[in-house]
């Protein structure tokens, strides 16, 4: 699979460089093995375009669901672009009129007592804080992950990932079990009275799209309750309409105790997360409510724009949009399955949050490459590389799905033809070592 040789204007092999020089060699190199050094210029609403407007990409990962409302989304841009006016990021040290309308609004939003929110910059942030306030509140130390999930990079965050992401840097911290996602009776053996919470992704998304069952969903709420350990629901990804409701986890009738978002919530334009509470768990602020800050958290201006996303994705409208175009993709993805069913297996699904399911692990990466060269950005479950991440933005229209399927469908044709001689070559490659 010999990368397409192209030449690049100036300004790309320019930023090229120093990307490598500067920013990360691996990345650059990375890109430039597989033919995909492509370099961000123009974007607006589905579609990217390479710095030397050659290429265009329509954006079916959306950066884990940072772009739901497009790119550079019209109404966004010009309320940031309006508060800009009159704001600026605000003293974390003072009350804000603008993070207490957000607080409000993510609070008539959320079911139950879920009332608090202190507001973060980045989804490892968000996390970290969650496993913070549940240490604190019930005075224990074990936190408990699954196995394959992801949660950020950052220190508590990255306990909590998988161990490719994490064994590099050192030692595991203490305190951090991971079982397998929808393995109930692992779950029941590790949660006891040492445990502090139990994290979940809705739909873990690095796991490769799965998607859960009601049973176990309820069963994960009844073991934390049973053994006094809070619930944190981790709605980085399925938060804000991308499931078909407003928040993943209404699909299975459970109410957590924390939960955790990020990504959409910036409209992709200013970032900003939020790590909600319920009512109870505000306390441990009460004594000292200096104890966690976050400088650039919950910025004045990026609560204008998340408080407008939360409108957006909130309306009964969006969400009937959402589920509308949930099912042409089911149908479309099914017909694709029976031409090519000895490469496409199924659609995982839950809304928009989709995941390919193809034949085996050198799939994804394949399929990934043939459908760049197809004009669709797609990327694999890194954490299971026979499923193909599959993220549309939520407001497309009906033309758009059909675009994406018919590129698909040639992204398709062209990844069976190549995957018998790349499995050659990795035999080659694996005998000549």
């Amino acid at each position: 699979m010999s990368p397409r040789k192209t030449k690049h204007s100036h300004q790309k092999t320019a930023a090229i460089q120093n990307f490598a020089d500067h920013v990360s060699s691996g990345k650059a190199a990375f890109f430039k093995k597989y033919g995909m050094d492509f370099v961000m210029g123009k974007r607006d609403g589905n579609f990217l375009w390479d710095i030397d407007g050659e290429k265009r990409l329509f954006n079916l990962h959306c950066n884990g669901g940072v772009f739901n409302l497009g790119h550079r989304n019209r109404e966004l841009t010009t309320i940031l672009r309006q508060s800009l006016e009159e704001l600026d990021i605000g003293n974390h040290h003072l009350l804000s009129a603008e993070r207490a309308e957000l607080g409000s609004l993510l609070a008539s939003l959320m079911p139950g007592d879920l009332d608090y929110t202190v507001f973060g910059v980045g989804g490892g942030e968000a996390v970290d804080l969650a496993f913070k306030v549940a240490r604190a509140y019930t005075g224990r130390k074990k936190i408990i992950s699954a196995l394959g999930g992801y949660h950020g990079h950052t220190g508590l965050a990255l306990a909590a990932g998988d161990a490719q992401y994490r064994e590099p840097f050192g030692p595991q911290l203490p305190g951090f079990i991971q079982v397998p996602f929808g393995d109930v009776a692992a779950l029941q053996k590790e949660a006891d009275k040492s445990t502090a919470a139990v994290i979940l992704e809705t739909v873990p998304a690095t796991l490769g799209m799965v998607i859960p069952t009601q049973e176990f969903m309820q069963a994960v709420r009844e073991i934390c309750l049973s053994a006094g350990a809070l619930l944190i629901m981790d709605e980085v990804q399925t938060g804000l309409g991308r499931t078909g409701k407003l928040w993943g986890f209404e699909h299975f009738d459970i109410i957590p105790d924390i939960v955790v978002l990020g990504k959409g919530l910036s409209g992709g334009i200013y970032p900003i997360t939020a790590t909600v509470l319920r009512k109870p768990l505000e306390s441990v602020f009460h004594d000292n409510p200096f104890i966690h800050i976050s400088t650039f958290g919950g910025s004045e201006l990026g609560c204008r724009v998340a408080k407008r996303v939360l409108e957006i994705s909130s309306s009964p409208e969006f969400l009937d949009h959402v589920d509308h175009l949930s099912r042409r993709f089911a149908s479309g993805v099914e017909y694709l399955g029976t031409k090519h069913n000895k490469f496409l297996h199924k659609l995982r699904q839950l809304g928009l949050m989709m995941g390919l399911e193809l034949k085996d692990d050198l799939c994804g990466p394949l399929l990934t490459k043939t459908a760049y060269d197809k004009d669709l950005l797609l990327i694999y479950a890194n954490n299971d590389p026979s499923v193909c991440q599959f993220l549309p933005p939520l407001a497309i229209k009906d033309e758009d799905v059909d675009y994406v399927l018919e590129r698909l469908d040639e992204a398709l044709w062209s990844a069976r033809k190549l995957k018998p001689i790349l499995k050659m070559k990795r035999i080659i490659e694996k005998w000549i070592k």
